[in-house]
């Protein structure tokens, strides 16, 4: 039987989040795929993907998440794609909600989910309900929200664009809002804060704008 939902998970270096990972996708009654690319520099990430019942364990050379997102998709099974960091975690039945969410009106062509970080960072928090507020009224979608879209959709709209070093993730969702309506689902998946604690919450947010902001001037 062919899965339902295919989910991609780009790794560098991740033996140490990815079983987290992995068991968060457990909780689901919708059958799943699990494709894990990697890109490290050893074999311990794909060693843990293998010991964790991976479906599909894919080496991509190539640096760069779009390429490595680009080869899973291309791999999947599946009619419906979601693609999650190795350090985020999916809520109890999130697959659940997110087949249900396209089954349950045609037009509705991705999405993502609401966002929250592990950690007990007030300005953080604040961020992420900032986060909210713009996918749900923006559709702009970042990739540690676990974003979702039908395949279909996928490859008509070309995928990610692997020539972004930086922003694929917003670059895909501002194409995927032409393709169809867009969709914020919850509750929150959360998300590991260690970015921001290596080098401050703010001074790793004031970068992200930055990227963000020659992202719009560029495009």
């Amino acid at each position: 039987m062919n899965p339902e939902i295919s989910v991609v998970i780009p790794t560098v270096d991740e033996a140490e989040n990815l079983p987290k990972t992995l068991r968060s996708l457990e909780s689901n009654s919708v059958s799943v795929e699990i494709i894990v690319v990697d890109a490290s520099t050893g074999e311990a990430t794909s060693a843990v993907a293998k010991s964790h019942g991976v479906d599909t364990i894919l080496n991509q050379p190539q640096t760069g998440r779009a390429a490595q997102m680009n080869l899973g998709a291309r791999e999947a099974r599946a009619p419906v794609l979601l693609f999650l960091h190795a350090d985020t975690r999916l809520p109890q039945s999130a697959l659940d909600r997110v087949v249900s969410s396209l089954d349950s009106d045609g037009r509705v062509a991705g999405g993502a989910f609401h966002r929250r970080f592990h950690s007990d960072s007030v300005f953080l928090a604040t961020t992420a309900r900032i986060a909210g507020w713009r996918s749900r009224h923006l559709g702009f979608f970042l990739g540690d929200q676990a974003i979702f879209v039908r395949k279909a959709i996928f490859k008509r709209l070309g995928g990610f664009d692997e020539s972004l070093a930086l922003c694929e993730d917003l670059d895909f969702s501002r194409r995927l809002r032409s393709a169809g309506k867009t969709v914020t689902l919850g509750p929150p998946i959360v998300s590991s804060a260690r970015r921001f604690e290596a080098r401050g919450p703010l001074r790793t947010t004031l970068s992200d704008l930055r990227h963000a902001w020659r992202y719009f001037r560029r495009s």
